[in-house]
């Protein structure tokens, strides 16, 4: 084995030695993913997810003594599509119609958010002036800021203005709180694009809102996939604004204040519980399962430049 190696290494060829500090990192991988603390921690946060989902879909389908007596099990002689059923068509909760309306929402603050947090974005990535960052500043401290301690200021401010219990104030509001992450997003992946390309497309006379949206924007398309999908799965888990923005007599209701409206007349019956949670939790579970690869490039692909 010797002679064919001094067969097969050529005169003046130096054997290569891995650096002392590479193999101390492989050796320290190697045993971070042996390390059994590792993998409890894993098995706990598995198990902390899965278990309340699971209890969710099985008693979706079970009778009321079923859920009480044994809510793990999995009769499979009794489950019954009866209850899913009488969800669905029930009036007392509106399902379709919730779905519809939050549908709306989610399209309308996704197009105006998408529409004023990219120019705005771009302006920010491409100045180099002091006031600029200020401004980005501030939009980061709206991430900081709960939405539910706002809501009050937000009811006094909408009143003022004539939008007080109307859906033009709540997706005025629904736009607001989603624009700080979305320029935040937008602005960290513009600043890896080279700044050449906004050059060449002036030489070429476009202008600074033809560059972005001609040339710019479409190669945003990973960030832009992101913060749409945020923005989605948020307006649509989201109770808090249109429960209080929203008043009962508008006549309008999400996805969430139909469940609550409905459950709250029979929070006792499961079988009215836990089908209409099912049914609002699950297009967005299976939407976020579907996407959640775009969601994870979107997020990286800004954060190491070069």
């Amino acid at each position: 084995m010797v002679v064919t190696e001094a067969l097969t290494t050529r005169k003046g060829d130096k054997p290569k030695v891995r650096p002392p500090e590479q193999d101390d990192t492989v050796r320290a991988e190697r045993e971070g993913t042996r390390s059994p603390v590792r993998w409890v921690l894993l098995s706990v946060l598995f198990v902390v997810m899965v278990v309340p989902v699971y209890l969710l879909v099985v008693n979706a389908f079970k009778s009321q003594q079923d859920i009480l007596n044994n809510p793990f099990s999995i009769p499979l002689s009794a489950l019954t599509f009866e209850h899913m059923s009488a969800a669905i068509s029930s009036p007392q909760f509106n399902v379709i119609g919730g779905y519809g309306f939050t549908l709306f929402l989610v399209v309308i603050v996704d197009v105006l958010c998408i529409a004023l947090a990219g120019p705005a974005a771009y302006a920010i990535a491409r100045s180099l002036k002091k006031r600029t960052q200020l401004v980005l500043l501030y939009f980061l401290a709206g991430t900081f800021i709960p939405g539910a301690a706002v809501i009050i200021p937000v009811i006094y401010v909408l009143r003022e203005i004539g939008l007080a219990n109307t859906v033009t104030g709540l997706v005025a509001h629904d736009v607001a709180s989603t624009l700080p992450v979305s320029i935040f997003l937008f602005v960290g992946f513009i600043r890896t694009i080279p700044v050449d390309i906004d050059h060449a497309a002036t030489i070429d006379g476009a202008g600074r809102y033809r560059t972005f949206w001609t040339i710019i924007f479409p190669l945003m398309r990973p960030a832009v996939v992101t913060v749409l999908i945020l923005n989605s799965i948020g307006i649509w888990n989201d109770f808090v604004s249109p429960q209080i923005l929203l008043s009962p007599s508008s006549g309008h209701y999400t996805v969430t204040t139909a469940i609550y409206a409905g459950i709250s007349q029979y929070s006792t019956d499961l079988t009215k519980v836990f089908p209409n949670l099912l049914l609002a939790v699950a297009p967005v579970v299976i939407f976020f399962i579907y996407m959640q690869r775009h969601i994870i490039s979107g997020l990286t692909v800004g954060a190491v430049k070069g």
